[in-house]
């Protein structure tokens, strides 16, 4: 199993759980935790033992409370500026386009990059506590990881501009009344229920899995005429797996099916 400094892994069955691991900053997003995040990304891509990812973060207070401002003060120029929120937009848009499933399992605050994050992934759970935000406006600067275009997909574009105008917190409450959030529990069932929901999907036949994700993520930068088009052709894909023949068997013999992503 991989092993990082800032990354705890608990693999179960055909999921892995990601716990970002900088408890002192609240998991605060530094150049080092990017880094290892992109290599746990390449990790899980390459693994044919792991067909759902759940990413969360240690502790009970935060998810990901923001990039380290520490390392941000120290930053000179707007090249340099540019060049990590290059580095942040890469990693994370990874985990948007992975091929399996990721379920975000937001345990506290989600700020800044953590709220960036959190919209990487497929479904968002959060526990009761969970907050989430755009800050950035608060230390003079704007979102740098996805903050201003992902918001505003998932929350429309004006509510996007009011949180990151503000820099306003929402309550997990608030956050799943806007669609952002699709699940809260108690935060001491969370991760339980992040697991039951990864052993469910991890059961579903991975190469259509694979596929609902291209085809919602693609059709949504489509006209809807096109998006039908493209749907019709991923659907026609299916039908040349075998995971197709297994599950319409299963069906019509009345019991589980058990794909085998092939």
């Amino acid at each position: 199993m991989a092993q990082w400094e800032h990354i705890l892994v608990e693999q179960g069955g055909n999921w892995v759980l990601l716990t970002l691991s900088r408890p002192k900053v609240l998991n605060a997003l530094n150049r080092e935790l990017l880094e290892e995040l992109d290599e746990a990304i390449t990790w899980v891509e390459s693994s044919d033992d792991i067909r759902v990812v759940i990413i969360t973060g240690a502790g009970e207070k935060a998810f990901v409370a923001g990039a380290d401002i520490t390392e941000l003060r120290e930053i000179s120029s707007a090249i340099e500026a540019e060049q990590l929120a290059l580095i942040g937009q890469r990693v994370f848009n990874r985990i948007e386009n992975l091929s399996k499933p990721v379920i975000m399992a937001v345990n506290g605050f989600a700020l800044g990059g953590g709220c960036e994050l959190a919209m990487c992934g497929d479904i968002i759970l959060a526990a009761e506590n969970a907050r989430f935000g755009q800050p950035e406006i608060n230390l003079g600067v704007i979102p740098g990881y996805g903050g201003t275009q992902r918001l505003a997909r998932a929350v429309g574009k004006n509510m996007a501009k009011y949180l990151c105008m503000t820099g306003d917190f929402l309550s997990a409450a608030e956050a799943k009344e806007l669609g952002l959030v699709q699940k809260i529990f108690p935060s001491d069932l969370l991760l339980i229920e992040a697991k039951k929901l990864a052993e469910k999907i991890a059961q579903k036949a991975p190469i259509a899995l694979n596929l609902i994700k291209k085809a919602i993520h693609q059709g949504l930068d489509a006209d809807l005429e096109t998006g039908l088009k493209m749907e019709a052709a991923y659907f026609g894909l299916t039908f040349q797996t075998e995971d197709r023949i297994e599950g319409m068997d299963a069906f019509l013999q009345k019991r589980q099916p058990q794909f085998k992503g092939q």
